[in-house]
């Protein structure tokens, strides 16, 4: 079963939430790599139109404009470490909600690689991981979530992301675990 990885937002603005988990985010898209096998990461942040009156965005009517991450700004760039890992910019999908199937082209691209499987990792586990990967299941990929690959703003909220995950939509499983099982 052909199999992508999908790195969410692994950015500036949440490095405070993913900093430990860097190390094995390297190791999946390493492995990803060794078999040519298709990496795409996303990259949230919202464009100068979404600032403007009247505002529709429900993320910035929720988290404010000082709360929500600008396209282009310093915050939204991606942490060096897996700006590396990108081969090229059209390994980048860029999103200004949660779900990086909305308003993408994520959902074309991945069947024209003929993917039928996602394993998602990155931030936050309970919200743009859970959003993304529901996305991706309801879309019929077979999808799981990498526990130690993935965080959030703490570790309940990381905990109970992953149960939830785990009841209703596809395996949660470690980064040896999945290195395992795919190669």
């Amino acid at each position: 079963m052909k199999t992508a990885l999908l790195i969410i937002d692994m950015q500036e603005f949440f490095l405070g939430m993913i900093e430990d988990k860097i190390g094995n985010i390297i190791k999946l898209s390493e492995h990803f790599s060794a078999t040519s096998a298709p990496q795409i990461f996303t990259q949230h942040g919202h464009p100068p139109e979404d600032f403007e009156e009247p505002i529709t965005n429900q993320l910035i009517r929720k988290w404010g404009e000082s709360g929500s991450l600008h396209r282009g700004s310093d915050l939204w760039q991606l942490v060096p470490e897996v700006k590396k890992l990108v081969k090229s910019e059209g390994d980048v999908v860029h999103k200004n909600v949660y779900d990086a199937f909305l308003f993408t082209d994520l959902e074309d691209r991945l069947r024209k690689l003929k993917v039928e499987r996602v394993v998602i990792c990155g931030v936050m586990t309970d919200c743009c991981c859970d959003t993304t990967g529901r996305g991706a299941f309801n879309r019929g990929f077979e999808t799981w979530m990498v526990s130690d690959a993935s965080g959030s703003v703490n570790k309940a909220q990381h905990e109970a992301g992953l149960k939830a995950w785990s009841y209703g939509y596809g395996e949660v499983l470690k980064t040896s675990e999945v290195i395992k099982k795919l190669f």
